[in-house]
């Protein structure tokens, strides 16, 4: 197994949310938007969402993770901050990649919300039809 000696970045999405991410050895210290992360997610599901790839690769508490994360909601930006962390962790060690991916952390997740178009309300929605 390969060690990271340098910080990983990469990118992670979901929605409109987009995670950076760096990846450094560590004692497992994480940072979002210059908060701890159990102050930035309230709660346990949302902190094991972040925590859900060192988990799978059995590397908790082994790297420092600094991460700026920007729209969406707070769940949109968990698992985008999981996507990025899944696809540094492929960076570190291509060992990784068959215990991550399975789980599916290295897919993003590409459902949006639909534009709204012109002559409708809505982007599916329709204004009444009267015939007469």
């Amino acid at each position: 197994m390969t060690t990271a000696t340098t910080t990983k970045s990469t990118t992670g999405r979901r929605k409109t949310a987009v995670a950076r991410v760096w990846l450094a050895e560590g004692t497992g210290r994480i940072t979002i938007n210059g908060r701890n992360f159990e102050d930035y997610l309230p709660t346990v599901e949302l902190q094991n969402a972040v925590l859900a790839p060192f988990l799978a690769v059995s590397q908790l508490n082994k790297f420092d993770v600094r991460a700026v994360v920007k729209g969406g909601g707070i769940h949109a930006q968990a698992v985008a901050i999981r996507h990025a962390i899944s696809r540094a962790l492929t960076e570190v060690d291509e060992e990784f990649r068959k215990l991550v991916k399975p789980q599916g952390f290295l897919t993003r997740d590409p459902r949006m919300k639909e534009r709204k178009k012109s002559g409708q309300p809505g982007a599916r929605k329709h204004f009444q039809f009267s015939k007469r």
